[in-house]
């Protein structure tokens, strides 16, 4: 499915998005800041993604879920497109990040167990959390457990093999996650933030794409590499490739409609 095509059972004209060549060049621009300049990376980031994710639903008026928000970049986001959005995270010094209080419309809670009733928004959107936490398959049923019949889960990740699976241990990565960790252990003194076994981990194209293929209860609406160009979507069908060129996987689900009871 294209990008910018509405949606069935949307309710209203989704936004047109474009994933040109032009705008993945901004995206990688604005990359190389993400560590001296926080604010410019995600604030582009989060102003792309909510326009993608609009390219897929209406949000006025939508009840959002931002699972491991941290400090409310996206959810800022959201909110200015009309949603009622709340950001759950497990670590309060993320929520602090930005200006050292934790937002009221912050939650703390896990990513695996999220404290959210069934079927309770109508988006449950992740953006680059499914690397960090341990079980990456529980962490997307509690995401479509958490959205109603007819509604949307966003799930974005890094993959592993790509060129920034190991964020900022990368490329030390390709010959191991313990080994890219303890190197750079080594050379700045302190264990990097994302740290291989503890709060980052592999995870790859290929299980998450089986897990949604094998969920009775969502259908894929678009399966594409986030921030790459639109006519780079065919190359997440190509197995081992897709794994390092992808660089980031979105993963756009529709929770389907409950079974009727039989009887």
């Amino acid at each position: 499915m294209s990008e910018g095509t509405p949606q069935k059972g949307s309710g209203a004209a989704a936004v047109p998005f474009r994933a040109t060549l032009a705008r993945s060049v901004a995206l990688f621009a604005a990359f190389r800041a993400e560590q001296t300049a926080p604010d410019r990376f995600y604030g582009t980031l989060a102003r792309d993604t909510v326009a993608q994710l609009r390219s897929y639903t209406p949000l006025e008026g939508a009840v959002v879920a931002d699972v491991g928000g941290g400090p409310g970049y996206f959810s800022d986001e959201l909110r200015a497109a009309g949603a009622r959005c709340v950001c759950v995270d497990p670590d309060p010094a993320e929520l602090r990040l930005r200006d050292g209080r934790v937002p009221d419309t912050a939650v703390l809670g896990s990513a695996l167990r999220l404290p959210v009733r069934t079927g309770s928004v109508d988006v449950c959107f992740s953006s680059n959390v499914l690397e960090h936490v341990p079980d990456p398959a529980a962490m997307a049923a509690e995401m479509v457990r958490a959205t109603r019949p007819g509604g949307l889960v966003y799930l974005s990740y890094t993959l592993w093999l790509s060129p920034w699976g190991g964020h900022e241990t990368s490329p030390w990565h390709y010959l191991g996650g313990r080994y890219a960790a303890e190197r750079f252990a080594r050379r700045t003194g302190r264990r990097p933030k994302n740290d291989f076994g503890r709060t980052m981990f592999a995870v790859s194209a290929a299980e998450m794409l089986r897990w949604a293929r094998a969920r009775s209860d969502v259908e894929a609406v678009d399966v594409l590499p986030r921030y790459l160009p639109r006519w780079m979507k065919p190359v997440v069908r190509v197995p081992l490739l897709r794994e390092i060129v992808t660089w980031n996987l979105l993963l756009v689900l529709r929770k389907r409609p409950a079974a009727p009871s039989a009887g």
